[in-house]
């Protein structure tokens, strides 16, 4: 072989990446043919979905309107329902206001739209940087990249210092924060109930206590055949809330077939990360997803519920109150969520399920 012809994916990466530029430099540069390391194996593009074979396949509707009154048995019972089959659903009447929902993919999408020497200055791949802007977190990790830019806020204990969020953004993620805070305490209550535990159990828990905003920029691509917007994973988080704009792309694993999530209007997605199926012993899925790439430009914002700081060096595993007669095998080992956390930075974004290495 000429070694003078071999690809050097390192090289061209961190030429890439020292442009600090994302991809959205590459587009506002004119591209037209995608780099090399943006090109994924043809296992990960197999772009078929439930279209044109169970067309009944979609994931969950559920309306929460009631849920504080006669009709909460009846939402718990979906919420059971779709989070033991599926681990995705939508919600509507969720109250959160359309326009905030609005004001924040705006915010998104004009934070990466500034011109790049504006984002560059908190470019970064450090994460434990409160707020960063970066293109794939797993850049140097996996020799294929995904087609997406993305802004990373950090609300330890639900706080992050005001004055750290981009201004072009921060009162659009400030009050969009406030109240999917708000919503995850329904969420929180709704799904103890679900798991047949007293409505505080998660809260008691301090599961959920800490958010992790990622602001996902996804520029049209000239060649989505090629590439994915984000390869296929599961979240790592106990819960995820995600918020999308209407150009689509999202898809989520079930019966072994990709099935679309069409954007709906003043919905929200909710899905379920690893250490909820490992606290629920499986009883609850987390399961696969991806985006994927196409033309037009796509924005999301997507919101990570991991434990209270003060909960670092609690180890999290199967609920000794849902192991009964019936199902009495515990599945998993006891974890500290910064444990699980590392081994899905290093492991868990290139297609390969994290939560197997944590089973007994």
């Amino acid at each position: 072989m000429d070694k003078g012809n071999v690809y050097d994916w390192l090289k061209e990466m961190k030429e890439f990446d020292e442009t600090k530029a994302g991809v959205k430099g590459l587009m506002d540069a004119g591209m037209v043919k995608i780099p090399k390391f943006f090109i994924h194996p043809k296992e990960n593009l197999d772009r078929a979905s439930s279209e044109g074979r169970d067309t009944q396949l979609s994931i969950p509707l559920i309306d929460l309107q009631g849920f504080d009154g006669a009709r909460r048995a009846y939402i718990t019972t979906q919420i059971h329902d779709a989070s033991e089959k599926w681990g995705f659903f939508q919600i509507i009447n969720h109250g959160i206001p359309n326009n905030v929902l609005s004001a924040m993919l705006d915010g998104v999408q004009h934070f990466h739209e500034q011109p790049n020497k504006v984002k560059m200055e908190i470019y970064s791949r450090d994460f434990t940087k409160k707020v960063r802007y970066y293109c794939n977190g797993n850049l140097y990790l996996t020799k294929v990249a995904d087609w997406r830019d993305s802004l990373c806020c950090h609300f330890a204990d639900g706080r992050l210092e005001t004055e750290a969020l981009p201004l072009v953004c921060r009162e659009a993620i400030l009050e969009y924060m406030k109240w999917i805070i708000k919503l995850k305490e329904v969420l929180a209550e709704l799904l103890s109930e679900a798991l047949g535990l007293e409505s505080n159990y998660l809260a008691n828990i301090q599961c959920m206590e800490t958010e992790t905003l990622l602001c996902h920029y996804y520029p049209s691509c000239p060649e989505p055949n090629l590439t994915m917007g984000t390869n296929r994973h599961c979240d790592p988080s106990f819960l995820t809330i995600l918020l999308q704009d209407n150009i689509g792309g999202l898809q989520v694993l079930h019966q072994n077939q990709w099935v679309n999530v069409p954007p709906l209007e003043g919905a929200l997605i909710i899905n379920l990360g690893d250490l909820m199926q490992l606290i629920t012993n499986d009883m609850f899925k987390s399961v696969e997803h991806r985006v994927l790439a196409q033309v037009g430009d796509r924005v999301s914002a997507a919101c990570f519920f991991y434990p209270s700081t003060r909960e670092a060096q609690r180890p999290y595993g199967p609920l000794k109150e849902l192991l009964s007669d019936k199902n009495p095998t515990v599945i998993y080992k006891e974890t500290l969520a910064s444990e699980y956390l590392a081994h899905h930075r290093y492991n868990g974004l290139d297609g390969s399920p994290a939560l197997p290495h944590f089973k007994l």
